[in-house]
């Protein structure tokens, strides 16, 4: 059973990348491809912590851990299972441009960064600010307006496109 996001901001980060897409739910758990990967029958609102009280010791490996958006749409897998414990597909079906920009500002927060960008009005909200050397960050244009920042470069590098 495969339970349709309508929205990517409903998925619950960390996602965890699944070799395949053949799962099944039995007698409250996940199954993929004959191996658990969650146990629903356990008390705990996240996939880890359910995860941890199992008394199943043949449990799937999660070895890949995606923090962010961002790790979706650069990752070759289209199969994933949220911390939530729903698993899901995403597929990339359309182009976005990705356009670079000079690193205009870094603004050091308690917890995180600001990144400004010559020409894009809105600050990202970065973890750490980039190495020394990086001076321009890539952006993912969703219909011309920025939506991503997508990587870091020490020169402007050449207009693209990316399927997202």
């Amino acid at each position: 059973m495969v339970i349709q996001y309508k929205g990517i901001n409903k998925i619950k980060f960390p996602v965890y990348e699944l070799p395949s897409s053949n799962w099944n739910r039995l007698d409250g758990l996940l199954f993929l491809d004959g191996i658990i990967v969650d146990d629903l029958n356990q008390k705990g609102d996240t996939l880890g912590v359910r995860r941890l009280q199992t008394p199943h010791k043949n449990l799937l490996p999660l070895r890949s851990q995606i923090d962010t958006f961002r790790g979706i749409i650069k990752t070759n897998h289209k199969c994933f299972i949220d911390s939530n414990g729903i698993p899901f597909i995403y597929e990339k079906t359309q182009f976005c441009k990705l356009k670079y920009y000079r690193i205009k500002d870094i603004i050091q927060k308690d917890t995180c960064s600001l990144l400004k960008l010559e020409g894009i009005k809105n600050s990202f909200v970065i973890p750490r600010p980039p190495d020394m050397g990086l001076t321009h960050a890539g952006v993912i244009l969703w219909k011309n307006i920025p939506w991503v920042l997508y990587d870091y470069s020490e020169t402007k590098q050449k207009d693209t496109r990316r399927k997202v």
